[in-house]
């Protein structure tokens, strides 16, 4: 429920002065679920839920940049995605391409894209590359795009760079499963070299992973919000990190 204006500010400068610097995340990931459920709430067209998405992606950076967020993954396409209607997905990649661009045109941000782009049409995997080389040296907040991933298939792609590691290494297959430990899915993860996320954001009010980064949020905090993800507003994002810090986090043990 949405605060009259006066108090709606007020609320929200406490809660973030109220958010102790010593417990914020390193790492958040967020699934960015809810474009189209938003777009037929106001009876837009699907693709205006995702220009809704993607402009509120910048928002979302900047409130993290705020907390001394280092990393922020963010889930704009999985594989099972790229199995939608020509149409959506033709219009759906566009607004990726045009989102990655706008992003890496701010110079503020690292951006790095994580998936299979293979898959991916080479317009869009071209988008990707090239963002990722225009922002190659910026100093900053490190972001994740993941477009066209699945945590399923990045599993198995690490698996897969590694046994061709061993083989260029000479190894065989009887020593390749000898030595075969966890380290080495980590050693070859699109996220290799990066915290895990400590928090995860999923929007809309689906209570599920869905495959996003299985194997790195093993330890992960979850928060569901039940705000579509155009409407995803900072006091929303402040709750989440609010709830990630009063956690007593046992990371397994």
């Amino acid at each position: 429920m949405r605060l009259p204006h006066p108090l709606y500010g007020l609320y929200e400068r406490r809660l973030a002065a109220s958010l102790p610097s010593d417990r914020m995340p390193r790492h958040i990931g967020v699934i960015l679920d809810g474009n189209r459920r938003w777009a037929r709430s106001i009876g837009k067209s699907t693709a205006r839920g995702h220009r809704a998405g993607a402009d509120k992606i910048g928002e979302v950076l900047a409130w993290s940049e705020d907390v001394g967020v280092e990393v922020v993954t963010l889930w704009m396409l999985s594989t099972d995605n790229l199995n939608r209607p020509a149409a959506e997905l033709g219009d759906l990649l566009g607004i990726i391409e045009d989102a990655v661009r706008e992003l890496a045109a701010t110079r503020r941000w690292r951006l790095q894209a994580v998936g299979s782009l293979e898959m991916l049409p080479e317009s869009t995997a071209q988008a990707l590359r090239a963002a990722e080389d225009a922002t190659r040296d910026v100093v900053g907040l490190h972001v994740n795009v993941a477009v066209g991933y699945g945590g399923r298939r990045e599993i198995a792609d690490a698996v897969r760079a590694y046994l061709r590691q061993a083989s260029e290494q000479g190894l065989d297959l009887d020593e390749m499963a000898e030595q075969f430990d966890v380290e080495h899915i980590a050693a070859h993860l699109y996220t290799k070299g990066q915290p895990d996320p400590d928090l995860v954001i999923r929007t809309s009010g689906e209570q599920r992973l869905g495959g996003f980064l299985l194997w790195q949020s093993a330890h992960s905090e979850f928060y569901f919000c039940e705000a579509y993800w155009p409407d995803f507003r900072r006091v929303d994002f402040l709750r989440a990190v609010r709830a990630y810090a009063a956690r007593e986090r046992r990371l397994g043990r």
